[in-house]
């Protein structure tokens, strides 16, 4: 990759090692694309799968803020 510019390489490359962290959750059969908050919160960045009237509805709107609390599930018997 290159890059033309004037501008100094610590202007161009400040903040880009703090990136934010995304996740994928499903919620109600909704998968939903997270933005990981401090606090266990996760904030709504876009819906990637769900049904037209989901878009609708006003819980899964970008930029709503969720409770998010990772937890570990046992794996279920085949």
């Amino acid at each position: 990759m290159s890059i033309y510019t004037i501008m100094p390489d610590e202007a161009l490359w400040d903040g880009y090692e703090a990136q934010e962290s995304y996740t994928e959750l499903e919620i109600n059969g909704v998968l939903l694309q997270v933005r990981i908050e401090p606090d266990h919160r996760a904030t709504i960045v876009r819906l990637l799968r769900c049904g037209l009237e989901d878009y609708l509805n006003p819980a899964y709107a970008p930029g709503n803020e969720i409770r998010f609390i990772p937890c570990l599930m046992k794996p279920r018997p085949q």
